[in-house]
């Protein structure tokens, strides 16, 4: 049965809103968007929802995708075998094939598509398009075609913000010295910190698929709600920053570090967490604060 909300909650709601939407306007806010967010319907639409509403009222709003499930869909169909290296996907060849094939082309392109659906104006890139993300293959491990970022030409997106339209960005770059025009596969939340420090964003929204970081992995009340860019390293040292974690916290880092005010490890299972987060006195997930905001 639907909850019935009344104009009178409605309008308090709006209330509620307002001083974040007064404080956001004009800023700008990078979101990787990945995981169950991505492969639910419902969790899909309130997404693009929530970045269309975003771009409504004048937050300048980049989308950074993954994708992850739908390239290991595509790998089984070939009959092409995983493999992983301290969690990054080892990329050949043929993986890389497979990768720009997906990300670039039917993610990418779908998730333009259901933003234009909803009333809403985007532009679909990858890291090629324009050399918008130059990199060099990673040297320190054999993952393949798997790159680092040197370059972000935030100066592009720029010009795609100021026309009132959402960049959707799959994270495949432009390779540069002996991988001069090739596709490098690219980790989508490192994309996402990286894009976001160049364009000194307010914010980096990471969806995830838990609540944030947990003081006990084992018990989702036991979110960590904020923390300072500093203790990041502390809460590593103490091993409550484990798993799967590390990557998304080290990435959290990389864009304070770069000069983001803030970065946010959000429930993507939860229905419009990122308006939540962005438009309520209580907000949602884990927020780390750069070490000199307050």
């Amino acid at each position: 049965m639907k909850e019935h909300i009344s104009n009178k909650e409605r309008a308090g709601l709006l209330v509620q809103a307002l001083p974040y939407i007064q404080n956001f306007q004009n800023k700008t806010i990078v979101v990787k968007y990945g995981g169950n967010a991505m492969l639910n319907d419902k969790l899909k639409t309130a997404v693009i929802e929530d970045v269309i509403l975003m771009s409504c009222v004048g937050i300048r709003t980049v989308l950074v995708h993954g994708g992850g499930p739908e390239i290991e869909a595509m790998l089984k169909k070939t009959g092409k075998e995983s493999r992983f290296v301290d969690g990054l996907r080892y990329t050949d060849e043929e993986t890389m094939d497979i990768v720009q094939m997906i990300l670039c082309g039917k993610v990418n392109k779908d998730i333009t598509a259901l933003i234009q659906k909803n009333g809403g104006k985007a532009i679909g890139l990858c890291g090629i398009d324009g050399g918008l993300l130059k990199a060099h293959r990673m040297k320190d491990a054999d993952i393949g075609l798997v790159g680092e970022i040197d370059q972000v030409d935030a100066a592009f997106l720029y010009s795609i913000l100021d026309s009132g339209a959402i960049p959707v960005i799959s994270s495949v770059a432009y390779g540069t010295g002996e991988d001069e025009g090739k596709a490098l596969n690219i980790n989508a939340d490192i994309a996402a910190a990286k894009i976001a420090a160049s364009l000194g964003a307010e914010k980096l929204i990471l969806m995830t698929d838990v609540r944030g970081i947990l003081r006990d992995v084992n018990d989702e009340e036991s979110l960590i709600k904020s923390v300072k860019r500093q203790e990041l390293d502390i809460l590593k040292k103490q091993g409550i920053l484990s798993k799967g974690m590390i990557p998304k916290a080290d990435c959290c880092a990389m864009a304070l570090d770069g000069g983001v005010k803030k970065a946010h490890i959000l429930d993507g299972r939860l229905p419009h967490a990122i308006l939540i987060e962005l438009f309520t006195d209580e907000g949602i997930g884990t927020e780390i604060i750069a070490n000199n905001s307050e």
